[in-house]
């Protein structure tokens, strides 16, 4: 089944759209089905910074009031950019505030069942009312976008292959903005990667809430993965961030014999110690995550295994804090996302006592980036003489090129690859990495 029925024309004609994207790696994966939507109603597709767009979409997050905030800076600046543009804003914020959203002078604010009516909102056509569903009234169940996504500026492409989750932590909006559990369907999933892969991306990345719950008609993560390994053509595949799961064990055996698919796992963690676990609603446990890491060390050499650590939770005693350091001191990670726990309301961790100042989890913030930067190095340096393949962003002044390892490292290399190509090369004793 054609995710976009052949009998559908594409219109011309239409004005420029531009898309700005925020957040995540699936709200990624969510503008490249917006370009794809909005080049099949006759949109020209200009750069998300364009000044000459007739449409621009606002793709918003709120995972944090950091993200909420530079949601609403980014719609105030594109009508700033374009001021005789349509702007629509649609996602996470606006399904959070859609009070807010509907009264700061853009032309629709949409959740995010409502990406899949942009097109006819840009063109002032008439919308089912389902586009203004919240993600909490969809049925866990298997779906379809029925859109083609599209990458213009971009050799690397995201597959969105889920939505939703289970979990409800108890600091997280996610379940709320995002709905529950819910699986792409397997056939549409394999037509877009073989489409992609024969418009010339290197890279496939898989991503949604948590693609470890993929589940279509008893196929899990694993199954679809190797069925993408099988698509003829020179590409790599990539999984982005996972939380634990049983069936993550079965993908480190995939990952080990099968060299198209990248070495590089993220599986937040959020605290080394079991109490603060509990008390976040993790439903695992320290030890079952050492024990994934070193099997996954073990089992990969090589691998970039990365997590998510949360200092500042309510009840993190000085005492929890330095038992969390020591545990995550010991673990084979190459990188640590640090974040200073943010209180989301609606979420039961708002209203816990025992808070910590911000001054203390600015400090404890700290010496967790100190141990990821050490961490990172400590991963560099293991990696010297071993033979890689880099995937080449853009070319560099003096016959340099950078982009992303495998094992998700940003490099810069002597080459002459033009963007878009896959280069194999042996790390040197020193890498070289761009400055930020």
């Amino acid at each position: 089944m054609s995710a976009v029925p052949d009998r559908v024309p594409e219109r011309e004609g239409r004005g420029k759209a531009a898309v700005v994207t925020l957040g995540c790696r699936l709200n990624q994966a969510d503008a490249a089905l917006i370009h794809g939507r909005l080049k099949r109603a006759g949109f020209e597709i200009v750069p998300a910074d364009s000044p000459d767009a007739d449409v621009v979409v606002v793709n918003t997050c709120s995972v944090t009031a950091t993200a909420a905030r530079k949601s609403r800076a980014a719609a105030k600046r594109a009508k700033e950019r374009c001021p005789g543009a349509k702007v629509i804003a649609c996602g996470c914020d606006c399904e959070r505030d859609p009070l807010f959203w509907n009264s700061n002078g853009t032309n629709a604010a949409l959740p995010n069942i409502g990406k899949k009516s942009v097109a006819e909102i840009a063109l002032g056509e008439p919308v089912s009312e389902n586009a203004f569903l919240p993600s909490g009234k969809l049925p866990p169940t298997v779906f379809r976008e029925e859109a083609n996504a599209v990458f213009p500026f971009r050799h690397r492409a995201f597959v969105k292959i889920q939505e939703g989750c289970d979990s409800f932590c108890t600091y997280c909006v996610v379940p709320l903005l995002r709905g529950r559990e819910r699986s792409r369907a397997r056939d549409e999933v394999m037509e877009e990667t073989r489409r992609l892969v024969g418009e010339g991306h290197r890279e496939i990345v898989l991503t949604g809430v948590n693609v470890s719950a993929y589940a279509d008609n008893g196929a899990d993560l694993a199954d679809l993965v190797l069925e993408i390994l099988g698509i003829p053509g020179d590409f790599r595949l990539r999984l982005s961030s996972m939380e634990p799961h049983e069936a993550n064990y079965r993908l480190l055996d995939v990952m080990a014999s099968e060299r198209k698919l990248c070495r590089f796992l993220h599986i937040p963690l959020q605290h080394g110690t079991d109490e603060i676990l509990e008390r976040m609603g993790r439903g695992r446990s320290t030890a079952e995550f050492a024990e994934f890491a070193e099997t996954a060390a073990a089992k990969v050499p090589g691998i970039h295994l990365g997590t998510d650590v949360i200092v500042g939770f309510p009840g993190e005693t000085e005492t929890l804090f330095e038992k969390s350091l020591e545990f995550v001191s010991h673990l084979p990670l190459a990188n640590i996302h640090v974040f200073r726990f943010s209180p989301r309301e609606g979420t039961p961790a708002a209203g816990f006592d025992d808070k910590v100042p911000q001054r203390i989890a600015k400090e404890r913030a700290g010496r967790f980036d100190a141990l990821s930067k050490r961490f990172s190095e400590n991963f560099e340096r293991s990696l010297a003489g071993e033979k890689n393949s880099l995937l080449v962003e853009k070319k560099l002044p003096g016959g340099l090129v950078e982009g992303w390892s495998d094992n998700y490292l940003r490099l810069r290399i002597a080459s002459n690859a033009a963007p878009g190509e896959i280069v194999e090369f042996i790390l040197g004793k020193k890498i070289s990495t761009p400055s930020s």
